[in-house]
């Protein structure tokens, strides 16, 4: 008596294998996940810098130096002052995290998260608070981190927001500042790269969620 096991595809026969699948129904099961995968549109050769097409604007390295310069001038203002960073959500978390490593004095972080961007590349202009402070900012020497200073709506509404909570003294350090853009004044007091009117992605800055991860800061270009 021969004893045997049957599963979907072989047939296993004691001490021997017998193959009993139809390659024709393979080949055929085959063919229908390649439509679908066709048909969806998934593009296996495509990468984050090919979909939408990027140019680098400022390097790592360019980026580093520039980090290192806005900590050494924060560091002659703020070395006796214990300063309160607040870092904007979530374009600054890059920039923020790269900087204070390099203030060697007691400081304290905390995060607001604001929005004025819906998807896409422009700002909807309305500016609300996602994410408030859990620090007390009465009375504290207070850095705010940006990663960009755009129209200057969302800036001037968090410089006014936490002006009324009675800081000792409020100052902004942005990475960078697109002042072609700007619709209401905004004083920079430390400040990295002044950059064309171009939508920005990577170093923490993203374009609907995506991006943020680059190494560099990266110029969205115009699809042909």
């Amino acid at each position: 008596m021969i004893e045997a096991v049957f599963l979907p595809s072989i047939l296993i026969l004691k001490n021997k294998y017998v193959l009993h699948s139809s390659i024709q129904r393979l080949s055929h099961i085959v063919s229908k996940i390649i439509d679908r995968i066709e048909n969806k549109g998934y593009n296996h050769n495509v990468t984050m810098y090919s979909e939408p097409k990027l140019g680098i604007l400022f390097g790592r390295q360019e980026i580093d130096a520039t980090v290192k310069k806005l900590a050494a001038e924060i560091g002659k203002d703020y070395r006796d002052k214990c300063p309160l960073l607040i870092g904007v959500l979530k374009g600054s978390f890059m920039f923020m995290a790269d900087l204070i490593r390099l203030l060697d004095f007691p400081l304290e972080v905390d995060f607001i998260r604001l929005s004025s961007y819906g998807k896409g590349q422009k700002s909807l202009g309305k500016v609300r608070v996602v994410q408030g402070l859990r620090s007390q900012v009465k009375g504290r020497n207070v850095l705010v981190v940006e990663d960009i200073v755009d129209t200057g709506l969302t800036t001037a509404f968090l410089l006014d927001y936490l002006q009324k909570k009675k800081p000792a003294s409020l100052r902004l350090c942005s990475l960078t500042d697109k002042p072609s853009r700007r619709q209401v004044p905004v004083i920079i007091d430390y400040l990295g790269f002044t950059v064309p009117d171009k939508f920005l992605v990577g170093y923490g800055l993203d374009w609907d969620e995506k991006f943020r991860n680059l190494p560099d800061i990266c110029v969205v270009e115009d699809k042909e």
